[in-house]
Parts: structure tokens; C-alpha cells; sequence
């Protein structure tokens, strides 16, 4: 990969997105779940049907959802590495139509057995059922919150025009702005796929007018985007009244595998803390030279004097991982070596950076943007660590369990944040270095921990007002945007006016399938603290627990998770002991900068 386009090669899956061996996997799959339909359908909850009927028919079902992912990872990476091709386009759709064909055709797995489960709870305890215990145990949780077959098809049907046309118009619509702004001093279009990384920029100016650029394109086109959100909320307030689910996030709860009560301690430890966050942006607004902290300089990074070349980068990465783990820097090495990574900016790109499994190739492909920045070799670090999770869960776990709860979804992506961190600083002999290192740690994990809340807090106040009949417009949404974050910051910070359509850039609210996407993050950062604390009191000796841990993957719940390693996450102390880790390094910094 050349130092001018860093793109992914996804020709290990299919060579082309007119590849003929597309149409015949879906073709295939569909063979496939129309032998489930003929041989299952209605014959579950019957008297005769044994706990290994049941585990060969949840063989059959991992092998047609093993290949979907291999069919989703490439239109879904192709899609938003390139949105503006036609044929990127065309292909994303198709597969849309195929997912949703074939999960109506398999709807009634989950009624099934769920209802199986219900009746005849001592199955799931069965010794040949002994890999899929968990699975059960979630399907037989949900399976109150069902519908009849044929309602579940007909949601399956309306959220594809539906909900999730709306996602997709506002995910392709945002990615296709034009914006011209001054960077470094001087005027450039940018693509929406650089608006994270310069929103992070070391200058001021830079941050300002990207800032004002973005929220003022947005703002004027903000119908389109405050409508797509509230059609994509007020329809999953519908149904999930229609589910009886006990709130909006009900669902959530048993997807990421937790409980009220564990986010409640949560969420408290957050409120009772940010003053701890505040500490933090007081010293960071002494470090700008600034008399108050603006909106524009939250997420900023100190300036350090070294921008980082692709090749130093992935040799740092490298180092990191062999450190901790040969192992681990075998994966990362892997993924770089097989081009499995995607770090130009363009035109059409999708914004941010994520980490896409691919479980039949035992691998994962990662989009993220570049500029030579230390917060782009930290994002980059991080991904690669959800790399090593899905690398070490896809070798140990049939498909079924390999996928992470979303709460500890981001354990190994953290832990090598602060591993990536722990290197840099032992490496350096600069005072003036270590202060930057340590802020933008610091920067970044009290913006995961605290503004993350502040998105929780914001999108419970949406469906809150959807229920009671609120109109929510673009002017509405931004009230409760500003609500939610003057929550967290007070006055510790001056907020300019086109700050308050910062919501329509993020996109966790408009995931139609991922409800409540925000807590997971608060929660994996905590959790990843009193991990890292756990690390450093016990050494080499904590590594191989954490690789039991990755390995299990979402095979049991984040409470035995916590268990591995001997943490108790349910009680209010857990989340206590995590946040005690942040306070450790503002201490470190406040030492540096007397």
C-alpha cells in the first residue's frame, strides 16, 4: 500500500461487485434456508424433537449465517469505502434485498425455539447443547417480546423501506457533501470522511472553521436529517410498545446482555463523577492557552511535534502488540500484510473507523481515515485491537458465539489504546511529550466516558418526547442536544451556536439496528479500566486470562467475562474502581504541568 492510497483488498471474498459468485451464494443460501423451512418449520415444539435435533438445525443455521457475513462484509465495505459508485451502490441494495428475504424466511427459528426453550427449560442444560447454552438463553429472554410469525415478517418488510431507508438516505446523503474550509490556513474541499479527524486537529483554526463549515452545510439541509431521525425513533417507539417491551431501551438490554439495574450503577458513577471530567478540561484549557475551553476544542488534541508516516505507524502498532503478546502481533501483522485495511480519505467514504469480522475467513477488514496525526495511530490501534478479539473469537467459537456483546465489544480495542499509550510514554524522555500523551489519553476517554453519556442521556429524550407527543424538528432535537451536553460540561465550556446541530453528524442515533449504541461505549471504557488496573497489578500473569476472555467471545455473559479475570461487574464498586483509573492519570498529568 502506497503512502497516496491506502485501500483494502476485499478480493478474498468476492473479486468484483458484478462477481457472478455473488448472485450464486445468494442463490445457494436461499436452497439452503428453503431445506430449514421443509425440514423444521412447525416441527420444533413437538414431543419427538430432541435437544440434537435442535443442535444440528443450529449447525445448519450457523453455516447460512456464516456466508451472509461473507456477503455483507463485502457489500457493506465496498458500500461505504466508495458510495458514490453506481455499482457500490447497486450491490449494497441487493443485499439488502436478499437480508431481508432470507430473514423472513427464517423468522420462525427464533418463535420456534423460543418457544421450545420456554417450555422446556432443562433442554438448554442438555450436554449436547452444551456449546450453545448462552445463545439459548438470550433467545429464551426474548422470546416475551415476540410476535407472531407473520407480524415479525411484515416489521422485517416495513423497516427495509422503512427505518432503514431512512438510515441509508441520511448515512449516503452526508458522505456526499461538499465543504470548503480553511485548513492549516488555507482553503480545501474536504470529504465528509475527514470531518472526525480534523474536528480533532492541533489548530485551533483549523477546528473552527471545519466546525462551521460542516454545521452550516448541515444546517441548512437539517429537514433532511431531523426528519430521517425522527422516523427511525418514532418508529421503534411503536414497536417496541407493540413488543410490550417494559421502555426503548428494553431491547437493548438484552441484546448487550445486561441489566437495568448494572447501567443504572453506571450511569450514576458518571453523574457523580464529572466534576473529576471537568478537573480535566480546566488543566487541558490552561494547555491551549485559552481562557475557557470552547465547543471546538473538546475533542482537540495537543500538537506533537511528530507526524507519523504509514510504515512508522504500523511499526509502532507492531511493537505494542508483540510486547503484551507474540500472538497479537502476528494478527496485526496479518492485517496489514493482507491489505485488510482502508486509511485514504475520499469523496464518498463513509466517516469514522470501525472494524468489520469476517468469520469464515478467520479475519477482519478495517476503515479508518489517515493523516499522519497521533490521534490516527490511536484509532488505528484501536481497531486493529477489535481485530485481535474477532481474530481469537473466530478460531474458538462456532459462529453463533464468536460475536462480542456490544458492552465488552471494545475490551481489546481499549486495552490497546492504553498499551499504544504505556509505549509512547516509555519511550520518550520529553516532559513537553509526555504532558501531550497523557492529554490526549485523557482527552479521548473522558470524551468516551462523559460526552458518550451525554448521547444516552439525549436519545432517552427523544423517544421521551416522541411519547408524549412532541413534534421533534430540527430546532427540538438541538434543544435536547444542548440539554443533555450542558449536563456534563455546565459552564466549563463556551458553546458557539453552530454547535447545536452537532448532533446530525453522528450516526449511533440513526443505527436502525442498534438501538441505544451509546451506553456500550461508557461501559467498555470502564471496563476496560478496571481491566488495565487488574494488568498492572499482576503482569504476565493477567495475559493469559485476557486472552481466555477474547477468546470466549459472546459465548457466555459479560459477568463470567468478569469473572476470568476475577471482577465483579454488578456491584456499584466495579464501576468505582474503572473510573478510579481515569483519575490516576489526570493526577499524573497535574504532576507534569505544576
Amino acid at each position: 500500500m502506497s503512502e497516496k492510497e491506502i485501500a483494502w483488498d476485499l478480493t478474498e471474498l468476492f473479486t468484483s461487485c458484478d462477481d457472478p459468485e455473488i448472485s450464486k451464494t445468494i442463490d445457494t443460501l436461499m436452497g439452503k434456508a428453503d431445506d430449514i423451512i421443509k425440514k423444521y418449520r412447525g416441527k420444533i415444539n413437538t414431543p419427538n424433537f430432541t435437544a440434537q435435533n435442535l443442535h444440528d438445525l443450529l449447525k445448519k443455521y450457523e453455516e447460512i449465517l456464516a456466508c451472509k457475513q461473507d456477503l455483507r462484509t463485502y457489500s457493506h465495505n465496498s458500500f461505504n469505502a466508495n458510495m458514490t459508485l453506481p455499482e457500490t451502490k447497486a450491490l449494497y441494495n441487493k443485499f439488502m434485498d436478499f437480508q431481508s428475504t432470507i430473514s423472513k424466511k427464517l423468522v420462525f427459528l427464533q418463535l420456534e425455539i423460543g418457544k421450545l426453550v420456554t417450555d422446556n427449560p432443562q433442554m438448554i442444560n442438555e450436554e449436547t447443547l452444551s456449546n450453545y447454552i448462552h445463545y439459548l438463553e438470550k433467545i429464551r429472554r426474548k422470546f416475551p417480546y415476540k410476535l407472531s410469525e407473520a407480524e415479525e415478517e411484515l416489521i422485517l418488510e416495513k423497516d427495509q423501506y422503512g427505518a432503514k431507508a431512512w438510515e441509508q438516505l441520511k448515512t449516503s446523503w452526508i458522505s456526499t457533501r461538499k465543504i470548503k474550509a480553511i485548513v492549516e490556513g488555507k482553503e480545501k474541499e474536504i470529504s465528509f470522511s475527514e470531518f472526525f479527524p480534523l474536528i480533532q486537529h492541533p489548530d485551533r483554526e483549523t477546528r473552527m472553521s471545519v466546525y462551521k463549515s460542516v454545521c452550516g452545510v448541515l444546517r441548512k439541509e437539517e429537514e433532511i436529517y431531523s426528519s430521517a431521525l425522527r422516523n427511525i425513533c418514532g418508529d421503534w417507539v411503536k414497536t417496541a410498545k407493540r413488543r410490550d417491551y417494559d421502555s426503548p431501551i428494553h431491547q437493548s438490554l438484552i441484546d448487550n446482555d445486561t441489566t437495568q439495574e448494572i447501567i443504572n450503577n453506571l450511569m450514576k458513577t458518571i453523574e457523580s463523577n464529572i466534576g473529576i471530567y471537568q478537573k480535566f478540561l480546566k488543566i487541558k484549557t490552561k494547555l491551549l492557552n485559552l481562557p475557557k475551553l470552547g465547543g471546538v476544542d473538546i475533542l482537540a488534541y495537543l500538537p506533537s511535534e511528530k507526524k507519523y508516516t504509514w510504515d512508522e505507524t504500523k511499526k509502532i502498532i507492531l511493537q505494542v502488540y508483540n510486547k503484551f503478546d507474540k500472538s497479537f502481533g502476528e494478527i496485526v501483522g496479518d492485517i496489514f500484510e493482507r491489505n485488510h485495511i482502508d486509511a485514504s480519505t475520499r469523496v464518498g467514504k463513509a466517516n469514522g473507523a470501525y472494524c468489520s469480522p469476517w468469520y469464515n475467513g478467520k479475519s477482519a477488514f478495517i476503515l479508518t481515515p489517515f493523516k499522519g496525526l497521533l490521534s490516527d495511530v490511536n484509532v488505528l490501534t484501536h481497531e486493529l485491537g477489535h481485530g485481535i478479539h474477532f481474530y481469537l473469537s473466530s478460531r474458538k467459537q462456532t459462529y453463533l458465539n464468536y460475536m462480542p456483546g456490544m458492552t465488552v465489544a471494545e475490551t481489546a480495542s481499549i486495552f490497546g489504546e492504553l498499551l499504544l499509550a504505556d509505549h509512547l510514554l516509555e519511550t520518550t524522555d520529553s516532559t513537553t511529550e509526555k504532558i501531550t500523551l497523557l492529554t490526549n489519553q485523557l482527552n479521548w476517554a473522558g470524551f468516551v466516558i462523559f460526552q458518550v453519556s451525554a448521547r444516552m442521556w439525549f436519545e432517552q429524550n427523544l423517544y421521551d418526547a416522541i411519547e408524549k407527543g412532541e413534534y421533534l424538528d430540527g430546532k427540538t432535537i438541538s434543544k435536547y442536544w444542548c440539554a443533555a451536553r450542558d449536563k456534563i460540561y455546565g459552564d466549563s465550556v463556551e458553546w458557539f451556536d453552530f454547535l447545536k446541530w452537532e448532533w446530525i453528524p453522528i450516526p449511533h442515533y440513526f443505527m436502525t439496528s442498534l438501538r441505544f449504541y451509546n451506553y456500550p461505549y461508557v461501559y467498555a471504557q470502564l471496563f476496560v479500566y478496571a481491566l488495565y488496573q487488574t494488568y498492572k497489578k499482576e503482569g504476565e500473569n493477567f495475559v493469559p486470562k485476557f486472552k481466555t476472555l477474547l477468546n470466549a467471545g459472546g459465548s457466555v455473559s459479560p459477568e463470567e467475562l468478569g469473572k476470568i479475570v476475577g471482577l465483579d461487574i454488578t456491584t456499584p464498586d466495579f464501576w468505582n474502581f474503572g473510573m478510579k483509573q481515569y483519575g490516576v492519570f489526570i493526577d499524573e498529568l497535574e504532576k507534569l504541568t505544576k
